[in-house]
């Protein structure tokens, strides 16, 4: 196994390593990294989406989209190309934090890329906490904000009077690490709690501005064959549609994650 950074911020790729075949003390070592660099990169794997769903599960228990599954792995979403207007992932996100408990990584399996193109950016939000000044920590530090996911619900064609709404603090504690990372996203995050919305407002805008900083970011150039996981703990990510019509397939499952602290 060889491991090498994706870029400064965060990120690495693990080489030489067939993730069907990982022993207690390999795991071990990957979690370790996974904490350190918050995103790994596993190229070159063949995998069945039994395979996939056996190597998340030693991080934990899946848990599932609320409107998309396979029919066959309903912990398994397909995302494929269906073209720009139609894509819904063109915004800076944090996979379902409108969960009491949201997913403590999403891992995604490209089983079809384009030759150029369909990036997935990231962002890392323990440096986006800890750039911000002593006086704006100490204020976010006390507050929690309501995500939900009556946006999405929209999408999917579903009552969004019944999507699935939580409180969570602005500012979590990694519980792998200890660290602190800021926890908003434009697409999820609603307002504070005890605040009005047109109150969030100026606030939200300015950490959803800061949090996606150029010297936050590291951008994935898929292949085929490429597992990626992610954490979000600690990261927002962005699905880069800048491929047109160029066909892309990648298995998407998420591993349910502890209620923010």
């Amino acid at each position: 196994m060889q491991v090498r950074p994706l870029s400064a911020p965060l990120g690495a790729i693990v080489e030489d390593l067939d993730v069907r075949e990982v022993a207690e003390v390999v795991w071990q070592e990957l979690n370790d990294l996974f904490c350190r660099y918050k995103v790994l990169v596993f190229p070159s794997q063949v995998l069945t989406p039994e395979e996939q769903i056996n190597f998340a599960r030693n991080w934990g228990e899946l848990v599932r989209h609320p409107y998309a599954g396979l029919a066959d792995y309903p912990d398994i979403i397909r995302l494929e190309n269906a073209g720009k207007k139609r894509d819904v992932n063109q915004h800076w996100h944090t996979d379902m934090s409108y969960n009491h408990a949201p997913p403590m990584l999403t891992m995604l399996y490209a089983l079809e890329t384009p030759p150029i193109g369909g990036d997935t950016a990231f962002s890392n939000q323990i440096l986006a906490y800890q750039s911000l000044s002593d006086g704006l920590r100490n204020v976010i530090d006390q507050l929690q904000a309501i995500h939900t996911a009556a946006g999405l619900a929209e999408l999917y064609q579903q009552d969004a009077a019944k999507a699935p709404k939580a409180e969570h603090p602005v500012a979590r504690t990694h519980d792998g690490t200890g660290e602190k990372a800021l926890y908003v996203c434009r697409a999820f995050t609603q307002r504070f709690v005890d605040w009005s919305k047109q109150e969030s407002e100026p606030l939200l805008q300015y950490l959803f501005q800061h949090s996606i900083r150029p010297e936050f970011q590291a951008r994935h150039e898929w292949s085929k064959g490429d597992l990626l996981m992610w954490d979000n703990r600690a990261l927002l990510h962005f699905a880069v549609h800048d491929h047109g019509d160029e066909p892309r397939v990648i298995h998407r499952l998420q591993v349910e994650g502890p209620v923010p602290v």
